[in-house]
């Protein structure tokens, strides 16, 4: 049973694809493209799709597209190659839902969906139980807790749909003065209806008014949790770690989709007509979503050579890792590009940015001269999982970057970079499993150093997705004040 899943189409548009009970490929559109154009099937992601699982069009048996879609025509043209498939529509929702419990841990779970607006929607309540998902409770759009949320995001001065992220971190250090203004009055009003905006003054003011709609955001969400034991979390706002966090320690088993926008639901389309059409009993597990393209050692070399790049081959596993550890010891900033491309907006370590903890001057260093961001931004600390409590308090979602750990006393000192508030941090545990070649890089550092953590984050600049190709990765070194870039098996430094 060959499926093929796709989603965001208006929007985010991504592709994925199981090919005989395993999740083989998932890409987005906007990762190759660079360029993506909203409405339009994602040709490129699709494309990528078969080109991994070794497909062709015939092979496929299903094609599952979430909604909502774009005019029939638009669809019915680019899905013609697919001769022999059987194309159903999925709920928005009901594909949000899909990728968030189908590839949880859980048995059974409340599964929660929330975005901005999705088929009329903009959240629901699912019980997940076995290998069904049954809808319990849906919310109507205009009652969006997103999109309050992203008023806020403007009201700050910041981009509404694209700058929440920032809002969370903004909220860290602040004191939900307005709380209550907002609890009493969220359904159905704009963010002026909802509470009597204040005269925002100064950096303390903003911080207050940020964390007063997360602590909304999290009271929320807890209430539609209500009584939960398992608590799956789908639809943008599962992109929200802080609110992940509070989830961790309220309820015994939490899981959040890492693809949890718009691009997401090409997985949860894929995994519903694997279980709702297909009838297939067997959960498949997502790993840790390294679903995307990786390029052989001549495709990396010819596209160096094409750009007229002096580098050094490194032939061997040993001998990367030597290399990226020897320009992090002496404080060097590193891009390291290696195996396939994570599917979702965070770097799991194959798209990455790195640099040493023990440089004092790591945080201006990527924030100012690398990612051009405020410094109030942090970025996060990879450990090896079976050493992560050693440093860190950390919860299971800490394995795709999707929640916030806290730094362990005798440790603040040494990763105050990486602290957005008190003792608060975002935590990446890396298993052997999940990626023994970045695995294996923070035991060399560790090994060489007393220290097994690297900051670690997203190899991507001026708010492009994270680089995909040997010349997408090119383009951004070169743009930014990164040192050296470990890309496969070749070295370049500045």
């Amino acid at each position: 049973m060959n499926i093929l899943g796709i989603g965001g189409v208006l929007g985010d548009a991504a592709a994925a694809v199981i090919k005989d009970g395993q999740i083989a490929a998932a890409v987005e559109e906007a990762k190759l493209t660079r360029r993506p154009e909203p409405g339009r099937l994602p040709e490129a992601a699709i494309a990528a799709c078969l080109k991994i699982a070794k497909l062709e069009p015939g092979d496929i048996d299903h094609v599952a597209l979430a909604r909502p879609l774009p005019a029939g025509a638009v669809l019915g043209s680019g899905l013609r190659s697919f001769t022999r498939a059987k194309v159903d529509t999925v709920d928005h929702h009901a594909a949000h839902a899909a990728a968030a419990y189908y590839v949880s841990p859980f048995e059974e779970a409340t599964v929660i969906t929330l975005d901005r607006e999705g088929d009329l929607r903009c959240g629901a309540r699912w019980r997940g139980d076995g290998n069904t998902l049954t809808l319990e409770e849906e919310i109507l759009y205009p009652n969006s807790i997103a999109e309050l949320y992203g008023a806020v995001t403007r009201i700050l001065g910041m981009r509404p749909c694209s700058d929440e992220h920032r809002v969370q971190w903004l909220a860290m250090s602040g004191k939900p003065r307005w709380a209550e203004d907002f609890a009493a009055n969220i359904d159905g009003h704009t963010v002026e209806q909802a509470v009597s905006v204040p005269q925002l003054r100064s950096q303390q003011d903003r911080a207050d008014f940020a964390a007063s709609m997360q602590r909304t955001l999290e009271a929320y969400v807890m209430g539609i949790a209500n009584g939960a034991t398992n608590v799956c979390l789908g639809g943008g706002v599962a992109w929200n770690a802080v609110l992940v966090a509070a989830l961790e320690r309220k309820f015994k088993g939490v899981f959040a989709q890492l693809a949890a926008g718009n691009a997401g639901t090409a997985l949860g389309a894929a995994l519903h007509a694997w279980h709702g059409v297909a009838g297939k009993s067997e959960r498949l597990d997502a790993g840790s979503y390294y679903f995307g393209p990786e390029f052989t050692v001549s495709e990396v070399k010819e596209a160096l050579e094409n750009c007229k790049l002096r580098f050094r081959l490194i032939e061997t596993v040993p001998g990367r890792i030597d290399a990226a550890v020897a320009q992090l010891v002496n404080n060097h900033i590193v891009a390291w590009m290696q195996g396939r491309m994570e599917f979702g907006p965070r770097a799991l370590g194959n798209r990455s940015i790195l640099a040493s903890p023990l440089d004092p001057y790591s945080t201006e260093n990527l924030n100012t001269f690398i990612k051009h961001r405020e410094a109030s931004r942090k970025f996060a600390a990879s450990v090896p999982a079976e050493i992560a409590s050693t440093y860190f308090e950390t919860g299971p979602n800490a394995r795709h970057l999707a929640s916030v750990g806290r730094v362990r006393p005798e440790h603040t000192e040494r990763f105050r970079g990486a602290i957005l508030s008190g003792d608060a941090v975002r935590v990446h545990t890396v298993s052997k499993e999940d990626n023994p070649l970045y695995w294996g890089l923070l035991h060399a550092f560790g090994k060489k150093t007393g220290l097994p953590v690297l900051y670690n984050t997203s190899f991507n600049l001026f708010g492009e997705p994270l680089v995909c190709t040997p010349r997408d990765a090119v383009r951004s070194f070169y743009s930014s004040g990164i040192d050296a870039m470990v890309a496969g098996n070749f070295l370049l430094e500045k």
